[in-house]
């Protein structure tokens, strides 16, 4: 049975993806996670005492606790999620995500060439490209130069390029798949949607940056931790895939949707912009879609149904998660 290292999989994206590798496949699972204010343990309680699953809570920035791991475990693969993730935190101060996103990347690449790891696979966004500005008909491929506005984006524009170079270099077997905004359960409250979520149920008003027109790709989680897999283990070394899903919406008409779902009184209220806001992401999937095989499964309107209708059963787990923020 292969061996696989999964860090950061406490997270939102981490943890759908633990259970979708557990339900789907037999690996046995190590989870490494910090357990900072977005990793929660809760998130993967149903599973905690499965026979194929393991938990340590640790940084990815640490050598030795990594070179120990890695020695003693002798994964077959690394899939990295372990990142700070917030634009606005990452304006605020930048210092952890240089820390987790390019010193711990860099630690875990030297570990997965140090120990002979077959397989690295990097979790990276859409936002590494830069801004697609007012222009509808332009889409990130995966030969797009990358052009990140924000510390966060910098950031993981980093990580991406130390993969990639030690894919070039020491011929480590590596990929990179880079997603739309995602949504889903066990998303931290912080984020657009389960933070619009909360606000409406409160009957609070929505509070939207600038215009309210910034466009975003959105992608049901599962269907990413679909498309994880499927590169993770159908994929050439050296390749990048972009992982979107075909649902362009602006900010307001993601607060609108809500506002009808949960039947508020909320209003939408606009705010003075963040800085570095980008105007548009927009993914190109074609090359996921056409080599590998994979198509996002769920229609936005059904998914947005099934995450609100998962944050009204969990109450309780939104209110601990909430208490972090």
């Amino acid at each position: 049975m292969q061996k696989i290292l999964i860090t950061g999989g406490c997270g939102f994206i981490g943890s759908n993806f633990i259970r979708h590798i557990l339900k789907n496949r037999d690996y046995h699972i190590t989870n490494l996670d910090k357990l900072t204010y977005a990793g929660n343990s809760d998130n993967l309680k149903d599973i905690e005492n499965h026979k194929y699953y393991s938990f340590i809570q640790g940084d990815i920035a640490n050598k030795t606790l990594i070179d120990r791991l890695c020695e003693k475990e002798k994964f077959d693969g690394i899939i990295n999620f372990a990142a700070e993730t917030h634009v606005d935190r990452s304006i605020a101060d930048s210092d952890p995500f240089i820390q987790t996103n390019i010193i711990g990347t860099h630690t875990l690449l030297k570990a997965a060439q140090k120990y002979n790891i077959k397989r690295y696979h990097q979790i990276s966004t859409d936002e590494v490209y830069g801004d697609l500005g007012d222009n509808s008909t332009d889409y990130f491929t995966e030969d797009t130069p990358l052009a990140p506005n924000c510390p966060y984006a910098s950031a993981k524009a980093a990580g991406d390029l130390l993969v990639k170079s030690w894919q070039e270099t020491y011929q480590l077997q590596t990929i990179i798949t880079r997603c739309s905004n995602n949504f889903g359960p066990y998303q931290f409250p912080e984020k657009l949607i389960p933070f619009f979520l909360f606000k409406a149920q409160q009957n609070e008003n929505l509070p939207l940056y600038g215009d309210g027109k910034n466009i975003r790709d959105w992608l049901y989680v599962e269907d990413h931790c679909e498309a994880i897999l499927l590169a993770f283990e159908k994929s050439d070394p050296g390749e990048i895939w972009n992982i979107g899903g075909h649902n362009e919406k602006n900010n307001i008409e993601i607060a609108q949707l809500i506002t009808k779902a949960t039947n508020t009184s909320s209003k939408i209220i606009f705010i003075p912009d963040r800085q570095a806001h980008d105007r548009r992401y927009a993914m190109d999937a074609s090359k996921i879609e056409n080599n590998l095989g994979w198509t996002p499964r769920h229609n936005f309107k059904q998914a947005l149904e099934k995450t609100i209708d998962w944050y009204q059963k969990n109450k309780k787990w939104v209110a601990n998660a909430r208490k972090k923020v």
